[in-house]
């Protein structure tokens, strides 16, 4: 074998040194097909080949035999390269198992800096330190990682490669491995039980969308057109438009038969509050673009229609002019407004949204305790929305409202206050109703009965929200952004999110159940469609027209 160099005595080489090599041969492929512990973030080994470590042993392989040993340097390019598909094999893994959804470095890369950042805020300075020492350790971990691979791929190619190339019987195995890989990497489904799913494609999809990003040309290309904003507003008939989003409100609440049941009272609770408002109520499922977070994709979505399953396509109608309900509207005299409680930091992507009143965290003025990550109830959020702007008088208005407190880890559930005016006071809460809230810990194992509680929570206030006296005349969007995360709904859970809109027209209601609406809170399972269709029904009915006919589609993830 030309260009392999082999120490002189290699027959008498240590006996152990082949099974040790062996053993590493074989880590080193656990490591790159390790598989979840759903829906936890620990990982456990899985006896599949791994693609890409089928990949490295045959570029060792020919390096060997053509070039020799690889000498200290490349073994240390090798160690690093095999250290970030670890990685991404892990990411891989994980990241589905607790948010429901894959990876996504163009969006995950800008969204945790900044979740982590609002998590640390007002921490005492031992918790400070205490994170810091953290970070410190993963990163002493991840450079044990990479010195354990490197040392791994020593014994592999000091031990194994060379006697691997002297048999036959070896190599016509590493070609049939290679081949039943090939036809994995070829999309065949008998080799799903033996090859485990490759890292490679995650790493060229996020290359792709990062590239996308980064060449304007591309991006452009990338967005579909937008729906039409021609038509009037005749069919609100001067009525305010609020559209509220419920956080990780999603068809779990219905789907599941145990939710379902126990969130009966306080369904009822919010039917009651908007036959009491003499309002009635329509309801339909729409399939969102993300799922277990990213909501900004289902907000942006609704409010310019378009699929925006693709985040590339989020960041880039950020940077564009398209037409909104906010422009629309604001073309027809209403006065719009942005109530983002979520935001306790400068927002520059809010300049395209366009509304004329922008209201975050900082300007609410909330004076309770602070209940959790998300420490502003929405119950409070709207009811200081409406002592500050609430006026008779003036144009309509578009309240677009994303609300916060069902985000996960969806505890501690904030106490229900009846009396919405010492919800604006000092001590919006009775002591006992805190202590128990705040008592309330954080079990990422089992998200379900925080979630559960959260959702009525919700149920409550809106309920009773809607049925307090109105000054104005209101038509009310309820949409939920996406499902909860995994850890809720279990695997396989469909996308598809309730929409409900209360209105004391019954003429605007009535093109709604023609588009595939029904009556009272509880949808059709069927979804209608994409979430971003239903700004074209929602154009329609403000315009007084016909709607489309409807042609239900599926439930499933946005391809």
């Amino acid at each position: 074998m030309s260009g392999a160099s082999f120490a002189p005595g290699a027959g008498a080489r240590a006996w152990w040194r082949l099974p040790v090599a062996v053993a590493a041969l074989v880590l080193l492929n656990v490591l790159l097909s390790m598989n979840n512990v759903w829906p936890t973030p620990l990982a456990v080994p899985d006896h599949r080949v791994a693609p890409e470590g089928v990949l490295l042993w045959c570029a060792l392989l020919a390096h060997v035999h053509w070039r020799g040993l690889p000498g200290p340097r490349l073994l240390s390019v090798l160690a690093v390269v095999m250290t970030l598909l670890v990685l991404g094999r892990y990411a891989d893994i994980t990241v589905p198992a607790l948010f429901g959804r894959p990876i996504n470095l163009y969006w995950d890369g800008a969204q945790i800096p900044r979740f982590l950042a609002v998590s640390a805020q007002d921490l005492p300075v031992p918790v400070l330190l205490g994170l810091l020492g953290i970070s410190a350790a993963v990163l002493a971990l991840l450079w044990a990682l990479y010195r354990g691979v490197r040392a791994l791929l020593a014994a592999v190619v000091r031990d194994a490669v060379p006697p691997a190339l002297a048999s036959r019987a070896c190599l016509l195995g590493t070609a049939v491995v290679a081949a039943v890989v090939a036809a994995n990497y070829a999309g065949v489904r008998a080799t799903w039980p033996v090859v485990s799913r490759p890292v490679l494609p995650t790493y060229l999809r996020q290359a792709e969308l990062l590239a996308t990003a980064l060449l304007p040309g591309r991006l452009e290309r990338a967005l579909p057109p937008s729906p039409a904003f021609d038509g009037g507003v005749a069919g609100l008939g001067g009525a305010d438009l609020t559209v509220i989003f419920l956080e990780s409100y999603g068809a779990v609440a219905f789907d599941d038969r145990r939710m379902h049941a126990r969130l009966a009272p306080q369904r009822e609770g919010l039917a009651r509050g908007i036959a009491a408002s003499g309002r009635q109520v329509v309801s339909a499922f729409v399939t969102s673009p993300t799922f277990g977070g990213a909501s900004e994709l289902a907000h942006l979505g609704l409010l310019a229609g378009l699929d925006l399953s693709d985040p590339l396509r989020h960041d880039l109608l950020l940077t564009s002019d398209r037409p909104t309900l906010v422009s629309f509207l604001r073309g027809h005299g209403y006065r719009s407004f942005g109530l983002y409680p979520a935001l306790s930091w400068d927002w520059p992507e809010r300049s395209f949204y366009g509304f004329d009143v922008f209201l975050d965290g900082r300007d609410l003025g909330w004076r309770g305790p602070r209940l959790g990550l998300w420490w502003i109830p929405d119950q409070y959020t709207v009811a200081r929305f409406e002592q500050l702007h609430g006026a008779p008088e003036g144009p309509p208005h578009f309240l677009f409202f994303p609300t916060i407190t069902s985000h996960a880890p969806f505890v501690p559930v904030p106490p229900f206050q009846p009396d919405w005016e010492r919800l604006l006071g000092d001590e919006p809460f009775d002591a006992p109703d805190v202590a128990r809230s705040m008592a309330q810990r954080t079990d990422w194992l089992d998200l379900y009965p925080g979630y559960v509680g959260m959702i009525g929570y919700t149920y409550d206030w809106v309920g009773s929200w809607l049925a307090r006296p109105r000054a104005r005349r209101e038509l009310v969007l309820l949409v939920g952004d996406h499902q909860p995360t995994a850890g809720v709904t279990g695997p396989g859970a469909r996308w598809d999110v309730p929409v409900h809109v209360v209105s004391d027209d019954p003429r605007l209601l009535e093109r709604l159940r023609a588009a595939g609406f029904v009556p009272g809170l509880e949808p059709d399972p069927r979804p209608i469609g994409p979430l971003h269709t239903l700004t074209g029904l929602l154009l329609q009915a403000f315009d007084a027209r016909p709607p489309a006919p409807n042609g239900r589609g599926g439930g499933e993830r946005p391809g």
